[in-house]
């Protein structure tokens, strides 16, 4: 297996917090990252030595972005598939193309992760609205009806108690390739986030108690507790099988419910993932170095944990306002990704305790 030398060229499809803190990871192991984004507003690319501002799209502008990096990687899943296959075979491209195809559809993601025994949500496919009826009676109500691509932090979802108004669901929920779902019932929610390298070689960090407001995470924390405990080995296996199949390089997470008769899997995140940024400190090394290390044929970095407990919250919209004082309590370590707008919902920063 190469390992690519210091000094190279990394790229990083996606201009957001995610790329920002990967870039961060790469400089610190003497890598230069080149972001690429179609907002021009990037903090990514504040921390990066060079920025491609254009559309994903532009099958050029991604061929000439290629020619100026040694591997590429990227920092979130809805990127057109079409462009990065037309430059697979000329550049490093890790993870690959295949696990965007198979996360970009909820309805392929479900039927991928069942052909390992992933249990899942009862689920069926709604491409028009005449079959919703049909798909409704087949998930059973309540259900939850979402959006078959680019969803995310509960974007395109909307919850369905009863099927007397079958139009105006649709129109709510979209009116465009669906997915209805049964409802989960769980007790908590955790995430599997692992590492594997080009050389097939995977190392875990201990999966966090997850909790969600709004369909955003809010908190993640450790000791998750017994019963998240006792389904991650479980949980792992699954997640490692996907990994293997997809020969995916890099971070990868599986999400899951934690429930009565074991883990269902929810969704997959062929990336850095925001249950992860408690890493950055609370472990001996981050869910970003070690996509750098992976991405990059260095071997893979310890991830015990370098506390027993800890708490990371993120900081949501005008929560950030005042955020010096979060530096008072504990062993407290603040994150903020430099955007400029408070926006509802939008992720400000975050920020991770570690109790001793």
């Amino acid at each position: 297996m190469s390992t690519l030398s210091p000094g190279s060229t990394i790229g990083i499809l996606g201009g957001g917090q995610l790329g920002r803190m990967l870039a961060i990871s790469a400089a610190q192991l003497g890598y230069r990252c080149h972001i690429f984004a179609p907002e021009e507003d990037s903090v990514a690319a504040e921390v990066a030595a060079e920025f491609t501002c254009a559309s994903f799209d532009s099958i050029n502008e991604v061929s000439n972005f290629a020619t100026q990096c040694e591997v590429i990687t990227y920092e979130f899943e809805n990127i057109p598939v079409a462009p990065l296959k037309r430059i697979a075979d000329k550049i490093l491209l890790r993870p690959g193309t295949r696990v965007l195809e198979v996360a970009q559809s909820r309805l392929e993601e479900k039927r991928f992760v069942g052909e390992y025994g992933g249990k899942t949500a009862k689920f069926a496919d709604v491409p028009v609205e005449i079959a919703l009826g049909e798909a409704l009676m087949a998930v059973g109500l309540p259900a939850i009806l979402k959006t078959n691509r680019m969803g995310y932090d509960g974007k395109g979802q909307v919850r369905v108690t009863h099927d007397n108004d079958l139009a105006g669901i649709w129109r709510r929920a979209g009116g465009d390739q669906l997915i209805a779902e049964s409802v989960v019932e769980f007790d908590a929610e955790f995430s599997v986030i692992l590492v594997r390298g080009a050389d097939g070689e995977i190392r875990y960090w201990e999966s966090t108690r997850n909790v969600h407001e709004d369909g955003i995470l809010a908190r993640s924390s450790l000791p998750a507790g017994p019963l998240i405990e006792s389904q991650q080995a479980e949980a792992r296996r699954l997640s490692a099988q996907i990994a293997d199949a997809l020969g995916y390089v890099g971070v990868f997470t599986c999400e899951f419910f934690a429930t009565a008769s074991g883990p269902v899997f929810n969704e997959m995140a062929p990336r850095v993932h925001n249950s992860g940024h408690w890493t950055i400190e609370g472990s001996v090394t981050s869910q970003f170095e070690n996509h750098i290390r992976a991405i990059c044929g260095l071997p893979l970095g310890d991830t015990g944990l370098t506390s027993e407990r800890m708490e990371m919250d993120n900081i949501i919209g005008d929560k950030g306002a005042g955020a010096a004082k979060m530096l008072t309590a504990g062993d407290a370590h603040l994150h903020l990704y430099g955007k400029g707008e408070a926006r509802d919902g939008r992720k400000m920063g975050h920020l991770t305790r570690l109790y001793r």
